[in-house]
This record gives structure tokens, sequence and C-alpha cells, in this order.
């Protein structure tokens, strides 16, 4: 099978493996600090702008903030009083002032735990909200943005903007942004009362710090190179799991499981492989900071030792030495990990802000239309249009269809008969020329009330995950049940949709995957007799279904063309037969046009395509 690429990214794997955190939390897992991060392009841009959201409740985190601050000082209390209590009562044996300490350390510890909860308990408030708003600015932009836009992303990578993007600025505000804030006040005031107890002992126990971040320095710099080949393997095989699971007819057609099991195996290996080397890697920084942490306890012990023996600090002093040497190396190894976090929020944010910057569908026209009101005449002007400049896909288009016409659009696949559909829909803007809708130019027209004139059904049908009833009631929000029992009917969908389990009530899967190609042909006719549009786009709705249910489609259409403009874009050329004017349309031109008959008798294009189609057919 040929190598996929982007796999990781696809399902979420590319973003850094999150541990707990926080602090005075559990550490995350080896993998944390080494595995890939995004980086965002402009850091500061993407804080402004983030800023804008939580400005909004910015006293909330002026007050979560005095929290923190206040919860960092009363951790730092406790270390100090410990030592304090051994000096005061624990030597000298008084147990009444023991017990009075006690207390006090009680209430001390208390208090910042309420603190920490209090913050933890305005921040998920600040966090969420501003989350949701950032949800509910996206996904508005998105139905403000056009077709293009749509066209050049894939529905997997909108979705991670959605989902695992925003979650990651969740994730930040919630906990990060608080663990980072609190990780410096603990570093700083930790680092402060060391000096403050004992200047000696605080140089002796930096004496390690050069050596820690040497040998994490080397350890990271072959682990990272670790994890980002892991997260390719791991992509590569996520790509074949998906792959597997999506094609098994095809595999099984082809007796092709062996091979499967092979190449899954293979991948297996290579993911098993560069998994251990990167988790024994990054395995050894934990045992190393141990060590290095255990060698600085180590030294302070018996320097401390040596300076109480001398009579110059108490024993007290360097059990609150001791403490608050922990306190000072668990915010360097916090901040580490933060760091990463805060690095893949703002790559995520400003992902989310790309988005929000796009320009929206260019300016609608002021006319609004009711679609009672419109005849359907529809006119393409010298109409040349490209989605890459330079590229014409259509060139100098020009047709006329009167109000009630069949207009058929036929030719090899690529000529630009559905760029035509898009352009008449106003999903895209022609480069020249103008298109005409009861004599006004679409560009005049307002796109939610020419949409609304419109009825679209295509050859790949998508209906919702909801029921039978609701899928057909997407033509026409407001219609009564007995209008969509009457708009089934009309579209010959009723006698299938009574043999369903229950009925019109019956829930589809996603996409209607419990419903065969020809059942969701009929409840997209259905929507679209119900929306009762003036004008009727049908995109190779017969290409894919027997011919049984071809003829039920068939019946169907004519009942939906009935007195409305209607554009054919037909697969299967038998079906056009009647239609006032067919156009052959052939790299981004028309180069015939006429109807059944005179086509046939001009011998062209049209000719050779009806006849191979009728040879094939009638072999068949």
């Amino acid at each position: 099978m040929a190598k996929r690429q982007g796999g990781a990214e696809r399902r979420g794997a590319s973003g850094p493996f999150i541990g707990p955190g926080g602090p005075g939390g559990p550490p995350g897992r080896h993998g944390e600090r080494f595995a890939p991060v995004r980086k965002p392009k402009n850091a500061k841009a993407v804080i402004r702008r983030l800023w804008g959201y939580l400005r909004q409740q910015k006293r909330i985190l002026f007050l979560v903030f005095c929290l923190v601050a206040l919860s960092a000082v009363l951790d730092l209390i406790g270390p100090y009083l410990l030592g304090k209590a051994i000096d005061r009562y624990v030597i000298p044996r008084d147990f009444e002032g023991l017990f009075k300490m006690l207390l006090l350390m009680l209430g001390v510890y208390l208090a910042a735990a309420l603190t920490v909860f209090s913050q933890e308990y305005l921040m998920v408030g600040v966090s969420l909200t501003t989350v949701g708003k950032l949800r509910r600015d996206l996904f508005n932009k998105l139905q403000v943005l056009g077709l293009p836009f749509f066209d050049s992303r894939s529905h997997g990578e909108l979705m991670s903007r959605l989902t695992n993007d925003i979650d990651n600025v969740n994730n930040t505000l919630n906990t990060t942004m608080v663990a980072v804030f609190s990780s410096i006040v603990a570093l700083a005031g930790s680092l402060g009362m060391m000096f403050y107890l004992s200047p000696g002992l605080t140089l002796v126990s930096m004496l390690i710090i050069p050596l820690m971040l040497l040998l994490t320095r080397l350890v990271t710099k072959r682990t990272r190179a670790l994890f980002v080949e892991q997260q390719s393997v791991l992509g590569d095989l996520n790509g074949l799991i998906e792959e597997t699971l999506s094609g098994q007819k095809v595999i099984k057609v082809f007796n092709r499981e062996a091979e499967c099991l092979k190449e899954f195996a293979r991948q297996n290996a290579r993911l098993r492989k560069v998994g251990t080397r990167a988790q024994i890697f990054s395995g050894l920084v934990g045992p190393l900071m141990n060590v290095l942490n255990n060698l600085s306890f180590a030294l302070v012990v018996t320097v401390g030792g040596l300076l109480v023996i001398k009579g110059m600090i108490s024993v007290g002093v360097v059990v609150s030495f001791i403490s608050y040497i922990r306190f000072f190396n668990r915010p360097l190894n916090e901040l580490a990990n933060q760091f990463n976090m805060i690095q893949s929020a703002l790559a995520g944010a400003e992902r989310v802000f790309e988005i929000l910057d796009e320009p929206a569908e260019p300016e609608d026209g002021q006319v609004r239309m009711e679609p009672a009101g419109v005849a359907g005449e529809v006119v393409f002007d010298n109409v040349t249009f490209a989605y890459k400049k330079g590229e014409p896909v259509l060139k100098k288009i020009n047709f006329a269809a009167k109000p009630g016409q069949v207009i058929a659009l036929v030719g090899p696949t690529g000529a630009g008969k559905t760029t035509i559909i898009n352009l008449l829909s106003r999903f895209y803007e022609p480069e020249s020329g103008a298109i005409f809708l009861d004599g006004l130019p679409l560009s005049r027209i307002d796109r939610r009330s020419l949409r609304s004139c419109l009825g679209i059904v295509l050859q790949d049908t998508y209906l919702f995950a909801d029921t039978v009833r609701e899928n057909i009631r997407y033509g026409r929000l407001t219609a009564t049940d007995q209008e969509v029992e009457a708009a089934a009917r009309m579209a010959n969908a009723e006698q299938f949709i009574l043999r369903l389990p229950q009925g019109y009530e019956t829930l589809l899967t996603d996409e209607g995957g419990n419903l065969s190609q020809g059942q969701r042909q009929l409840l997209a006719i259905a929507r679209a007799i119900l929306a009762d549009p003036r004008i009727l786009i049908l995109d190779e709705a017969t290409s894919s279904v027997d011919t049984r249910t071809e003829a039920q489609i068939q019946e169907a259409m004519l009942k939906l063309m009935e007195g409305r403009t209607s554009f054919v874009i037909a697969h299967r050329l038998s079906t056009i037969r009647n239609a006032d004017q067919i156009l052959v349309i052939n790299n981004g031109e028309v180069i015939e046009r006429g109807r059944h008959e005179e086509l046939l008798r001009q011998k062209g294009l049209y000719y050779e395509l009806y006849n191979s189609q009728f040879r094939r057919e009638s072999a068949s």
C-alpha cells in the first residue's frame, strides 16, 4: 500500500502528550516535554487576540491571580512554621506550644486548600465562558464563508480546529495559565526563603542546577527526534487502520486479508521499535532528576549538619530548607511541561483566528426575491470563470433558459457542467460576463432569497442523523406533517418509508447509511418538492441506481420539474431526450446546442457520446 501522509494530524495525534501537570499535581508522562509541539507563527498577536476575549472577565481574572498568589504564599509559610516548630517546641519538648503550632499549621494548610479550590472554581468559569465565545464566533464564521473556502480545506482539518484546537485553548486557560503564574510565584518565593534562611546552603543547592540543565538538554535533543519519528509512524499506522476499515469490501473481494495483516504487522513493529526507544530515552529524565535531587538533598544535609554542629544554624532551618528545595525544583519541572502546553494552545488559537480572519462571501445584492414571484428565466451572457487565475474552466458561456424549460448539460468529466451550477447558485462569482434571473443580474440579488428559489438534487445525497420526516422537512422547516407526507407521496418515496421499522419516525444513521442509494435520492426529491423551488437543479441524480429505481426516480423528477425551470446534468443521455435545450460542453465551452434529434443529426460529440453509451447499455 502507498505510504500515508499526515495520518497523525488527521487524528489529533500531532499535539503534545499532556499530563496532569499543575502545581502540586503529579508530573505528566515521560514523553510530555519531548513530544512534537506546534508553535504559533506570531505568539504576541495571538495573545493579544485571546486577551480580547479574556478582558471581558478581567475582574474575575484579577481575583483568580490574587488567590493564586495567596495560595503560593500560604504554601511557603508551611515549611517555615515547620522549622520553627522543631527549634522552639520539638527540641525543647514543649508539647503545649507544639500543639498550638500544629493548629496554626493546620489552619494555614486549610486556607491554602480553600484558596486553591476557589481559584480553580473561578477559572473554570472564565475558561469555559471564553472558549464558548470563541467556539461560537468560529461556528458563526463558518456559516458565512463561501464555498471556495470549504473546497480548499478538508472536513477533518476544520473539525480539528473546532474541537482539538479549541480544547487546547480551554485546557491552557483552565489549568496552564494558573499553573504558570503559581509556579513563578512558588519559584521566586522559595528562592527568597532559601536565601533568607541560609545564603550558604542556597549556593550549595544551586551547584546541581547546571548539571541538571546539561543532562536534560542532552537527553532532550535525542528524545525529541525519536518522538517526531514515533508520531510519523503512528500516523502511518492509523492511516492503514482507517483504510482497512473503510475498504473492507474491496479487501474481501480481492482476498487481500493476508496482505493487510502483513502490512499491519510491519507498521506495528516499526511503531513498537521507535516507541520503545523514545520511551526509554525519555524515561531516563525521571531517574536522572531523582538522583540529582537526592544528591542536592545530601549536599544540603551534609553542609547543613556541619553548620548545625558548629552552631551557625538550627536543625529547624535545615528541615525548612530541604522543604524549600522541593518547592524550588517542582516549579522548574512544571514550567518546562507547561511551556509545551502553552505553545500548543497558542498554535491552536492561531489556527482558529486564521479562520475568523477569512473574508466572508462577497457582499450580497440588495434585491430580495420571493420564490412565488420568480418566473425562472435564466440567462448566461458571455460568462468566463476560473478557479485558479489563468486557468479558465468556463469560456464565454452564452445561453438562455425560458421559464419552465428543461436545460440539459452534457459533456465529459471536467468539462465545466457543475461549475455552471455553482455560478447559478452564487457559490462562486464569474470573472467576466453576467448571469441574469428574470432580467436582474445575480450580483444584485440577495443570496438567501436567490437560494430560496433554487432546489438542488445531487448525485450524492446528504441526509442528517435524524428521522425520515425531519430530513424531508429540511426543505421547508415550517411544513406540517401532512405536507411532508404529501411530498413523499409525490416523490414515490412513501412506499418504502412505510416499510421502515418506524415509518416516517425511523431514525437514519449518519448520511443515511441505513438506506439504499435510490431511497436516499427519493428522499432528496421529496425534500426538493417540499421546498417548492422555481428553479430546479438535478446533478446526475440517477447515475448510481439500478434501472427499476431509476424509473421511479425519473417519474418523481418529472412531477418535480412540472412548471419549473430545470437544469439537468445528465449521466445517462437517455434521460434527457425530451429536454427543451441540450448544451454540449467540452473544455469549458458550449460546442453544440439543440434538442436531442437535432444533435444526433449533427453527428458531433453528442452523437458520439450517445452511441457509445447506447452500445454499452445494449451489450450489458
